[in-house]
């Protein structure tokens, strides 16, 4: 079992974990800034969104630009090259509300959101590289984070509510087929994901405090003991093998706007055997 070390300490909510060029990218929620921060522990503010955007996620096209996911308004941002943010897609048809994103190598993006009562379930929106937009998966109870196998084939997607990893095959349109069981979580509680060299998917746990390896089919392979909430955690660092982790305290969503001003987030790594994908 391995310990964490602080890299980071007063965040709100850290979320949208990912490592891209050489640094390690979050959104950090309350306070709508996506931060990118260096080895040593230095954050840079690269985009700023109203402290009201919640859920803020990010993921990267193909040709480098960056996206944001503005959750309360269904919309999908583009960040140019000068900074400026666009709209690369107004999905207010589709869902009232989004939480994650992740880009394929073909720049297919998908998102997961739905209506705003998350008891009525969650959906998977693919937007393509043309920009037209369609629901390609349904049922999913509270989805949160997602990753795509390294060859593309695969949708792995969270679900908090049903204590799940369901998988979804990527058909050559960028449509999903239907949702499979990846792994039976027992008691864990899934919110960001990533997935390693070998197949694995680590996963971060809120109630559980933890975050955990685990291999298709559910079993067990590494946790990281933490001493506050796990929201989301990605994997980076020189040779791949430093797992970032996003933690803060939470006490439930009618008492969100008290845990974002007592600034108990935190950015976390620990060292791992096996590295992210390539």
């Amino acid at each position: 079992m391995v310990k964490p070390d602080v890299l980071l300490t007063g965040l709100a909510f850290g979320e949208s974990a990912r490592w891209h060029d050489d640094r390690f990218w979050f959104a950090n929620w309350g306070v709508g800034e996506v931060l990118a921060v260096d080895a040593d522990g230095r954050p840079e503010v690269v985009a700023q969104l109203p402290a009201s955007t919640v859920p803020l996620s990010i993921d990267w096209l193909p040709d480098g630009r960056m996206l944001l996911v503005s959750g309360p308004d269904a919309t999908l941002l583009r960040r140019e090259p000068d900074g400026s943010l666009v709209t690369h897609a107004d999905l207010s048809g589709l869902a009232e509300i989004l939480n994650e994103i992740v880009v394929a190598a073909d720049g297919t993006v998908y998102l997961n959101g739905g209506p705003r009562d998350f008891a009525k379930g969650s959906i998977v929106i693919a937007v393509a590289p043309d920009g037209a937009a369609r629901e390609v998966g349904a049922g999913i109870q509270f989805g949160n984070g997602m990753a795509l196998s390294a060859d593309g084939s695969t949708l792995v997607v969270a679900e908090s509510w049903a204590r799940r990893l369901s998988a979804f095959a990527v058909a050559a349109d960028g449509s999903l087929g239907a949702r499979e069981l990846w792994a039976d979580l027992g008691a864990g509680t899934p919110d960001g994901i990533c997935m390693d060299a070998e197949g694995a998917v680590w996963y971060a746990d809120v109630p559980n405090r933890n975050c955990v390896r685990v291999a298709e089919g559910g079993e067990v392979l590494d946790t990281v003991e933490l001493d506050r909430g796990g929201f989301a955690c990605a994997l980076g660092g020189p040779d791949g093998r430093t797992l970032h982790v996003l933690a803060a305290e939470f006490h439930g969503f009618d008492t969100m706007q008290a845990d974002i001003a007592a600034r108990t987030g935190q950015l976390l790594t620990a060292r791992v055997a096996v590295p992210g994908r390539a």
